[in-house]
């Protein structure tokens, strides 16, 4: 593996793909579903349960395709997932009924696995060696404006096109854009790859990792797990829903002004940390970013209806959005090291999206259930335990290994 940083003409061009992939494959969706449930007949937290439905589907890959990005190539991987996306969006534009719909957002997250962080993140540790961390933290900066430009922009279509030909022109931009970016990022790793195997000084597979006893890294590993399910479980549930979310507790119109907030504070969580955050271990960024999160919800209800509490919600939500989604590529690196990384990156996304697929659902049935503002107390109160998550893997990470030497002699006498 090479020690060079990946080119940063690939890096924005990667970036653009995350961008588009984000914004068409997930945070598009809330701004359709009202559409959707009336063409469907539905209630529209069913057609939130089939999004669950296929999260689940699209999470049960996601460790297959880790380990497809580990033998094939990231960038092999993402050009296939590209064409899968792109065939997915127009499967659910011409859907004729419930099922054939489903069955089709089934596919579509299925897809996802392919060309979304996990797929990435895998493609620039493979290109970018030793800096590979830094080049995550730079791809989740640029990445960072999905939701703004997408939330706003599938309602500008939207006002224009039927949902359904929202979805075909989704297609077209995955195909058009994001298949030949993946394509040439296949060669260029390629190329790179064949370079670092000729050069002595070329960076092993496990440098940088964490040394653990076999049952310390065990544990760490099922913790952060826990600790990315809880997260994903609490972004996902309000994420979905924050622009009806906003409206509910009584900000009106000024709640999709507000939300458009959330991007840009994914953004500057990742450029203080890309700026700020070099010598600062990963899990501590785990801790910080898992704190934000139900801290931002609490203040919203403290706040509500104030839109400058709203404002400081959807400003402290992405910013623990933001660090998440750089821990999610930068904490299994730092803990396990680069061997295996897709695999273990790809059981990652399986723990969030197995709780994500649970989220919206969840949510909007406890909404219906108890009402807003509990169902969100609860969400917090979820947030919390991913706090306590990564704080064991850091008490963990203190404890010094050679205390497990002198039982290991004592049992051989």
């Amino acid at each position: 593996m090479s020690d060079l940083k990946i080119p940063a003409a690939a890096l924005w061009a990667l970036g653009l793909t995350q961008i588009i992939g984000y914004g068409t494959l997930y945070y598009s969706f809330s701004i359709l579903v009202p559409s959707i449930a009336l063409e469907f007949t539905w209630p529209e937290q069913w057609v939130f349960g089939a999004l669950s439905a296929s999260l689940l589907v699209g999470g049960l890959f996601a460790p297959t395709a880790g380990r497809w990005a580990d033998r094939f190539g990231a960038g092999r991987v993402m050009t296939f997932g590209s064409a899968a996306v792109a065939a997915a969006l127009v499967a659910c534009a011409v859907a004729p009924g419930r099922i054939s719909f489903v069955l089709a957002l089934m596919a579509m997250e299925l897809a996802s696995a392919f060309v979304l962080y996990s797929a990435a993140f895998v493609a620039i540790v493979q290109i970018g060696g030793a800096r590979a961390q830094r080049s995550i933290t730079h791809l989740t900066l640029i990445a960072g404006f999905a939701s703004t430009l997408f939330w706003p922009l599938t309602a500008a279509l939207h006002e224009h096109l039927t949902w359904r030909e929202v979805y075909l022109v989704f297609a077209a931009l995955n195909v058009a854009v994001c298949l030949p970016i993946h394509a040439w990022l296949a060669r260029l790793s390629r190329r790179i790859g064949e370079s670092a195997s000729a050069t002595p000084g070329a960076i092993g597979p496990t440098g940088g990792a964490v040394a653990f006893t076999p049952r310390d890294r065990s544990r760490v590993f099922l913790l952060m797990l826990g600790g990315f399910a809880i997260e994903g479980f609490v972004l996902s549930s309000v994420l979905v829903h924050m622009v009806p979310l906003t409206t509910a507790l009584g900000l009106g119109s000024a709640g999709l002004v507000v939300t458009t907030l959330f991007g840009p504070s994914q953004v500057a969580s990742r450029l203080i940390n890309m700026l700020f955050g070099g010598r600062l271990a990963q899990t501590w960024l785990a801790v910080i970013g898992a704190t934000l999160l139900p801290l931002g919800l609490v203040v919203l209800l403290a706040t509500t209806p104030s839109v400058a509490g709203a404002i400081a919600f959807v400003i402290l939500f992405g910013l623990g959005s933001g660090l998440a989604s750089i821990v999610g590529g930068t904490l299994p690196l730092e803990l396990f090291g680069r061997e295996r990384y897709g695999a273990r990156l790809g059981w990652v996304t399986a723990a969030r999206q197995f709780s994500s697929a649970l989220a919206p659902f969840a949510l909007a049935m406890a909404m219906a259930g108890m009402g807003v503002q509990p169902s969100l107390w609860l969400a917090a109160a979820v947030g919390m335990l991913g706090i306590l998550a990564f704080s064991a893997i850091i008490l963990i990470r203190r404890q010094p290994l050679e205390v497990a030497i002198p039982l290991v002699n004592a049992n051989s006498r």
